[in-house]
């Protein structure tokens, strides 16, 4: 099972990330890489140098950033290959501990999404 992972924060300011959070984050990416599990991950440049394009009320409309309105920000996503979604959930739960761990201060989420492609059932069977 695919599954994509969004890093949520609220744009708060903690400043670039310490040296041993990347570390730490570094070596987990590896050992996830090295496993088979990681697809794809990456950074995520700053809500400032955004774009959106917007269809609403049949006008698509493009506004570069900053936005004002924006509560949370993705800084971050990562693709994984995982044999559950629980398997997702443990993997998640040590990335998270390891922003508390290595990054004072940091606030954020780790949202879990499943990718579904044309051999899964859309929308997916309960």
């Amino acid at each position: 099972m695919r599954f994509m992972m969004l890093v949520k924060h609220g744009g708060q300011s903690c400043g670039a990330p310490p040296k041993e959070f990347m570390e730490q984050l570094n070596k987990m990416a590896e050992n996830a890489a090295k496993g088979g599990a990681m697809i794809a991950s990456g950074g995520l440049a700053p809500i400032d140098q955004s774009t959106r394009v917007r269809l609403e009320k049949g006008q698509v409309t493009i506004m570069d950033g900053p936005f004002t309105e924006t509560k949370e920000i993705v800084g971050g996503y990562a693709q994984f290959e995982f044999r559950s979604k629980e398997e997702a959930v443990a993997s998640t739960k040590k990335f998270m501990e390891i922003h508390r761990d290595y990054w004072p201060g940091w606030e954020g989420e780790t949202e879990i999404r499943q990718i579904f492609g044309p051999e899964d059932a859309f929308p997916p069977k309960q």
